[in-house]
């Protein structure tokens, strides 16, 4: 098969397709040999990644020859484009990462897959429990010009940001980023209904990882879970390890939201891909465990996750007994539109980039396998 070609079931179509392309999808049509029985999708997109394969996207030393190794660990899962996200830390630490990490998507090869940054925090509740694992002390009130030095750091490509509605001043700080291009989702928040939907009117238009994040004990009704999930304005994005989040309140989200509102992410950190053991995020003494649960070191508090997002595809048909169509697209077109990723949008239609990965899936087993990865038209992976 030539290299500027790609083959599998369109999971859109159900049928057997031919991709050609360059740095784009030129064509895709019916594949008259009948096709192999693997599918060909978009390749995946996370927008939440804090590291990957040994490597922390938080520490401002991470070598640009690490973080390019991770993208090789990266492409392996599917993912073709990703958000490396920088949560809550001193104003040093933060603005380091991002200067660094900048530095690495213009010199390293592959910088392309990272399509922007998000930032998780600092802007999040101090409250046990909405806070998760990002540290007390680095949480701070919202500040228009400690955003902006966030974006002069990260050379204006912060593209995500995690905030907390119940913050005074937030809404004018998201009237701000919504105007720079910044998508705005709320998250880590123990908000009222109504701070929510200030937050919304003033542009927020996602929640991350709903369900995490949060109290341990809520009240019935109201409470931000609820709010979020009955907002049509706020897409939502789940971890899907079976971990963070219970099947009995992915299934009730994904009708809450409808499946056009939903998103995949991993929150992914740098244990992912590891060996189970110790390991620092940050300043933040963390354990993975066997079985990829990641917790702070000596407790039971989730820590991110050690996800890989063709695991969370397989995971979130489980779970929220989905078709591979649907847990595909939220791994893919949903993820582009919510993350607002140009030329991602459509699907395998030609014009598109030619971001693409073809895999195989097994039901019995009920596991994803990634054979072939192209960014951009250039294979980075194969099997």
């Amino acid at each position: 098969m030539p290299e500027q070609q790609a083959q599998g079931i369109n999971l859109s179509t159900g049928e057997a397709v031919v991709a050609d392309f360059s740095t784009v999808i030129e064509a895709v049509e019916p594949d008259l040999t009948g096709g192999s029985g693997q599918y060909l999708a978009p390749g995946f997109i996370d927008l939440q990644v804090n590291g990957f394969a040994g490597v922390d996207y938080n520490s401002p030393a991470a070598p640009h020859e690490e973080i390019a190794r991770s993208l090789l660990a990266i492409f392996a899962t599917g993912v073709t484009r990703f958000y490396p996200t920088v949560i809550t830390g001193s104003a040093g630490d933060m603005t380091g990462a991002l200067k660094n990490l900048a530095a690495a998507k213009a010199k390293i090869p592959h910088g392309a897959a990272i399509e922007g940054f998000h930032v998780e925090g600092p802007f999040i509740s101090a409250e046990d429990g909405p806070r998760g694992a990002h540290p007390r002390h680095c949480v701070r009130a919202p500040s228009v010009e400690e955003y902006r030095r966030f974006q002069e750091a990260a050379d204006g490509q912060v593209r995500l940001m995690t905030v907390a509605p119940e913050w005074p001043g937030i809404t004018s700080l998201i009237e701000t980023m919504v105007q720079d291009g910044v998508v705005v989702s709320i998250g880590h928040t123990a908000a009222s209904a109504e701070q929510i939907n200030e937050a919304v009117r003033a542009g927020a238009t996602m929640s991350t990882h709903l369900g995490n994040g949060a109290h341990g004990e809520l009240r019935r009704h109201p409470n931000y879970l609820w709010d979020q999930m009955a907002n049509d304005h706020l897409t939502a994005s789940f971890i899907t390890d079976g971990i963070h989040i219970g099947e009995n309140f992915f299934r009730v989200a994904l009708r809450a939201k409808g499946i056009e509102r939903c998103v995949l992410v991993t929150d992914a950190v740098m244990p992912a891909g590891c060996a189970p053991g110790d390991y620092m995020l940050g300043e933040i003494p963390v354990t993975l465990h066997p079985g990829d649960r990641v917790t702070l070191r000596g407790g039971t508090r989730l820590a991110g996750a050690a996800l890989k997002m063709h695991d969370g595809i397989a995971h979130a048909m489980r779970l929220g007994q989905l078709s591979l169509r649907d847990a595909v697209t939220m791994a893919t077109t949903n993820a582009a539109r919510a993350g607002r990723i140009s030329g991602r949008w459509r699907g395998l239609q030609a014009g598109e980039r030619a971001d693409l990965v073809e895999f195989d899936y097994s039901e019995p087993a009920g596991r994803l396998t990634v054979r072939r990865v192209w960014l951009s038209g250039e294979r980075v992976y194969r099997a």
